[in-house]
């Protein structure tokens, strides 16, 4: 059976207040986080997209047009921007996630597929769309709160993919 188009959206919306700078600036391994994840994404991907707050970075991404500093509002925006019916998100700084589990959070996709840590990273349907515009205008905000209104698969994945980086010196520790 053929694999399901995929389209990949990374989220760079966060202020990276405890970080101190853009975290998508922030380098591991020779690249940028933000370059990182593109690469991850288009290696999985048919489509990749960088969602964020328009004009905070040094690179071109689809606005959230929102008001909020939450990982809803990325969700909410890269479903309406993507041209695919699935969508993988992955935050900026997931920077151990790969293109495996990429393709795997897509495969299990109902209205969304996540990981026992939580809705980020985590694949989302374009089904998913009214629950979480509505969530996104009249709250609650979190992703996990959309559970008990949408057919969300939970998957099993090795934790040390899904760590992020919030600080400089957990970047050390890389």
């Amino acid at each position: 059976m053929a694999r399901s188009q995929l389209t990949g959206v990374l989220l760079v919306g966060g202020a990276s207040t405890r970080f101190g700078s853009p975290k998508a600036l922030a380098e591991i391994d020779g690249e940028t986080f933000a370059d990182r994840g593109r690469r991850v994404l288009a290696e999985a991907c048919d489509e990749v997209l960088v969602v964020g707050k328009d004009g905070e970075l040094p690179f071109e991404v689809v606005d959230d047009q929102s008001e909020v500093r939450a990982p809803i509002a990325g969700v909410v925006a890269g479903l309406r921007a993507a041209t695919h019916e699935v969508c993988v998100f992955l935050p900026v700084d997931c920077v151990r996630v790969t293109a495996g589990l990429i393709r795997e959070l897509g495969a299990a996709c109902r209205d969304a597929a996540v990981p026992q840590t939580g809705p980020l990273p985590g694949a989302w349907a374009k089904s998913a769309l009214p629950v979480l515009e509505r969530r996104l205008a009249e709250g609650p905000l979190a992703l996990y709160r959309t559970y008990d209104e949408l057919d969300v698969v939970q998957i099993e994945v090795d934790a040390s993919l899904l760590v992020d980086v919030d600080t400089p010196g957990e970047l050390l520790g890389f």
